[in-house]
C-alpha cells in the first residue's frame, strides 16, 4: 500500500502550486480582491465535465443548507467551495497531496468561505476524522487510483451519520485497455479501474444500498467533443494546476470514452447499519 500510495502522491506533486496560483490569478485582480467560486471553475474542478458534474452530484445527492459534507480527494477545493456557497453547507475536504490542500485553503481565503469550508492532508484509506460526523460523502474521479476499493469504501461508510448518503462520479472500465497517460496517472501502474457493476458490487459489500445509478459516459463524450471544437482553453485551466502537460493526459481520457474503453459512472448510496 505504501508504494501505491507514493507513486499516487509523487502524480500529484505539484510542486509551488500555491505560488503559480496566485500568478495565474492576476488576471481577475489583486490579491485581496474577494473571488466567488464560479470564477475558479475552469482551474479547480479536477474532473470530466467539470462544476456542471459537481452540481448535478450534488442535487443526486440531496444536499441541502446545514449539512455537514465530506470531499474525499478534494483537490485543489472546487467542488467544496461550490457546494458551500450554493447550499449553505459545511464541507471538509481530505487530500493525499499536500501542495493541493495548501492551494485550496489558499483559494478558499480568496472567496472568503474559510469559515465553512476546511481542509486536511490525509489518505482516502485512513480519513483522519472521527467516525460518523457528515451526512453526505462525494467522491469525484478518486477511486480509479485507489487499488483496495473495499478499504476505501469502509472508511467512507465510517464518516456518515446513520441513513447518511455517500455520492460518487467516477471513470470507470468499459471494455478494453486505456491508452496512458491519462489525468490520474501516467502508466497503470498508479491506476486502478473497475467496471460501474463491480463499483456498486464493492459498494455495497461495505455496508450502503444502492439508491441511484446512472451512465453518464454519453454527457462526458459530448464534454470532451465541446472542448475540442471550442480551441484554446482559457488562461486559468488545469494546466495551471497540472502542468503543461496535462492536456494530453484529458485529450486520451476523451479519446478513451470515445472508443469505449473508459465509461463514466454517477451513483448515490445510503449507509445501512453493519453487523
Amino acid at each position: 500500500m505504501t508504494d501505491e500510495l507514493d507513486r499516487v502522491r509523487d502524480h500529484y506533486r505539484a510542486t509551488g502550486l500555491a505560488e503559480r496560483l496566485k500568478t495565474a490569478l492576476a488576471v481577475l485582480g489583486p490579491d485581496e480582491l474577494r473571488l466567488k467560486p464560479e470564477q475558479l471553475a475552469t482551474l479547480d474542478q479536477f474532473h470530466t465535465r467539470g462544476l456542471a458534474a459537481t452540481a448535478d452530484l450534488a442535487k443526486l445527492a440531496g444536499i441541502t443548507a446545514g449539512m455537514s459534507v465530506l470531499d474525499v480527494g478534494s483537490g485543489v477545493g472546487g467542488p467544496a467551495r461550490f457546494l458551500a456557497a450554493t447550499y449553505g453547507c459545511n464541507v471538509t475536504g481530505i487530500d493525499l497531496s499536500e501542495p493541493f490542500v495548501e492551494a485550496a485553503i489558499y483559494l478558499t481565503g480568496r472567496t472568503g468561505q474559510s469559515g465553512t469550508v476546511s481542509f486536511k492532508v490525509g489518505s482516502a484509506l485512513t480519513l483522519p476524522l472521527d467516525d460518523g460526523g457528515f451526512d453526505v460523502v462525494l467522491l469525484q474521479h478518486v477511486a480509479m487510483n485507489i487499488a483496495d476499493r473495499p478499504q476505501l469504501y469502509r472508511e467512507i461508510r465510517r464518516m456518515l451519520k446513520p441513513g447518511g448518503k455517500f455520492a460518487t462520479f467516477d471513470v470507470v472500465l468499459n471494455g478494453g485497455d486505456p491508452h496512458y497517460p491519462v489525468p490520474w496517472a501516467k502508466t497503470s501502474a498508479e491506476s486502478f479501474l473497475l467496471s460501474a457493476a463491480a463499483t456498486c458490487e464493492a459498494v455495497e459489500a461495505a455496508g450502503f444500498r444502492t439508491l441511484a445509478q446512472q451512465d453518464d459516459t454519453a454527457g462526458a463524450k459530448t464534454w470532451f467533443a465541446a472542448l475540442r471544437a471550442s480551441g484554446p482553453p482559457p488562461s486559468l485551466n488545469l494546466g495551471v494546476v497540472m502542468g503543461p502537460g496535462f492536456a494530453d493526459f484529458a485529450a486520451n481520457l476523451g479519446r478513451n470514452l470515445m472508443e469505449g474503453r473508459l465509461g463514466v459512472l454517477s451513483a448515490v448510496f445510503e449507509a445501512v447499519p453493519v453487523n
